[in-house]
């Protein structure tokens, strides 16, 4: 019988039609009256005895057409049944859709630069040097389909300035709007709406000037962009929503937790961390840049760890401390006004630093953090962007919905290093 259905239509469709056939009549079996529930009931038994039978395609055809016969006499007619049965399909996928994400995979994106070099958030580069090439339509659609690289770029009509640089909206959330203002020679006003992802949550001190490189009062010439630059996604991911049912979260994993009932943090956010101190365990950060375990150092051979320790030892980094005693790190580099250093914080990595910044719980090495029971301490990869517990303490066990599972998108990176594979579960 069923390698008869793979290979007869005429069984396929007499099968498919005995389906059809019930579920409308269970559907029905409220209002429909005795003589029709077995007139209905024999015509179905008729025709699935000819499908038992291996009857031929003539007698097949023969009981679909009376079982057609019958159930258009007694079925009510369901108006517009073409619509009625792709929405069931489309909400039957929906529902799927929904199951899988609850229980088992959930998709995520990366908007910050904490867990580099591991996970790469949103960053934007300014394209303003004049040998630069706009690439052509077709390596633009390669870019954002594998990089995800997004290039926006307004040429100026004819000279002028930029006369304004109107505040950030957020649209849904998930995109910010920015309208520049130019005066043309003309006297006239043009505004240039502007559409890229949401500053990330770490990168507040940089407004849209800085992050493009564009600036009030900037004069440009017919022809030349007004302004330029490429927005590079973050890395999307799967979470794994499953193994945690059935076991703890281990030390180096990298998880996704929900911040409810984190004090100090957006009561309806996900948080992405790597997972470093467990349950009972006293947790410190040497002047190496290391965390210790215990008193144990961790290390590049501490499963999980080798991306965490990758950084250069040697490569000192810029800490600033504002009035209000809350410090940054930023890359050194004589050739960079230290002003301008902030600017290279995207590219940027250090490793588990030590900061004098008065919101953190661990600013020395003799500082130590114990692990509250049934709670987890997560730090960033690179702590120097990094939100993590030495802000706001420990991660309550009941918060963890999963961990990075598989990155989807983008394929590649667009931002050193060039061309890194991104696709896969390499990063866990």
């Amino acid at each position: 019988m069923t390698l008869r259905w793979l290979f007869s239509a005429t069984v396929r469709q007499t099968s498919d039609l005995c389906g059809h056939v019930r579920r409308l009549r269970d559907a029905q079996r409220d209002v429909l009256s005795p003589p029709a529930l077995q007139a209905m009931d024999a015509a179905l038994r008729q025709t699935k005895a000819a499908l038992a039978a291996n009857a031929d395609n003539a007698t097949l055809a023969k009981s679909a057409a009376d079982l057609e016969k019958t159930a258009n006499k007694w079925l009510r007619p369901y108006p517009h049944a073409e619509w009625r049965e792709n929405i069931e399909v489309f909400l039957v996928a929906i529902v799927v859709a929904m199951a899988i994400r609850t229980f088992f995979l959930q998709p995520f994106k990366i908007p910050t630069s904490s867990m580099q070099p591991t996970l790469f958030g949103v960053t934007v580069e300014p394209l303003y040097d004049p040998g630069f090439q706009m690439p052509g339509l077709f390596t633009r659609i390669y870019r954002v389909a594998v990089q995800g690289a997004i290039y926006h770029q307004v040429i100026a009509p004819q000279d002028g300035e930029v006369a304004d640089i109107g505040p950030p909206e957020t649209f849904l959330r998930f995109f910010h709007k920015q309208t520049v203002t130019v005066r043309y020679q003309d006297g006239s006003l043009s505004p240039i709406t502007v559409w890229f992802a949401p500053n990330p949550a770490d990168d507040n001190d940089r407004t849209f000037q800085q992050r493009t490189g564009l600036a009030e009062h900037t004069r440009f010439r017919k022809g030349e962009p007004i302004l330029r630059f490429v927005e590079t996604t973050g890395d999307h991911l799967f979470v794994d929503r499953l193994t945690y049912n059935f076991r703890r979260p281990g030390r180096g994993e990298i998880i996704v937790f929900q911040t409810k009932g984190i004090v100090g943090l957006d009561q309806s956010q996900f948080y992405i961390k790597r997972l470093v101190g467990l349950p009972g365990e006293t947790v410190s950060i040497g002047e190496d840049r290391h965390a210790a375990i215990n008193g144990r150092r961790l290390e590049n051979t501490t499963p999980h760890f080798a991306n965490v320790y990758s950084f250069e030892p040697s490569l000192p980094a810029v800490v600033v401390t504002n009035a209000a005693g809350h410090a940054k790190v930023y890359p050194f580099d004589p050739k960079i006004p230290a002003r301008d250093h902030h600017l290279l914080k995207d590219q940027f990595y250090s490793g588990h630093v030590l900061l004098p910044d008065s919101r953190l719980l661990l600013q020395k090495e003799s500082d130590t953090l114990v692990v509250a029971d049934k709670h987890y301490l997560v730090f960033g990869d690179n702590t120097a962007t990094s939100l993590d517990s030495r802000f706001w303490g420990f991660v309550p066990q009941e918060n963890i919905i999963g961990r990075s599972f598989f990155i989807y998108w983008p394929i590649c990176s667009l931002v050193p290093p060039p061309n890194q594979s991104r696709f896969g579960w390499g990063q866990r």
